[in-house]
């Protein structure tokens, strides 16, 4: 196994990934709230409950930052903050119901485009996709 190789087509893939995940969400974020924030969004909706530093983490910006957009999408009633009870001082991050309103209205979009797009691919073709996300999930993004 070409390992050099493998990493060359991990590159593409992830890049190719990128493209069709900015594709697939174009105009599907509520106009109230900046792409910064529909990507928070997004990714509080499919791993909360999150922590401050998970989100400033995987968006790549500072805890500052992250919590300035927080608040901000905290004022608009999209997401709330939890205090753990088991430790007071953590907080954790979930949707509102207003922001799973929101989100299920975004990805049922998102759902709807990515049925187009595999709309001509065979059944047992899907079945080798899904194989695929499943050990790319489990060996990869773990």
């Amino acid at each position: 196994m070409d390992k050099k190789a493998l990493f060359q087509k991990f590159v593409a893939f992830t890049a190719a990934m990128h493209e069709i995940t900015s594709n697939m969400t174009r105009d599907v974020r509520s106009e109230d709230i900046t792409p910064l924030q529909y990507k928070m969004l997004e990714y509080i909706a499919i791993t909360q409950p999150v922590t401050l530093s998970e989100i400033s983490e995987c968006m790549h910006i500072s805890m500052p930052n992250t919590s300035r957009e927080l608040r901000k999408l905290s004022d608009k009633q999209l997401c709330d903050k939890v205090t753990d009870k088991e430790d007071r001082r953590k907080q954790y991050i979930r949707l509102s119901p207003q922001g799973e309103k929101m989100m299920t209205e975004a990805f049922g979009r998102v759902e709807s485009r990515f049925a187009e797009r595999i709309a001509h691919i065979s059944e047992e073709e899907l079945q080798e996709i899904e194989r695929a996300l499943d050990i790319l999930h489990s060996k990869v993004f773990y």
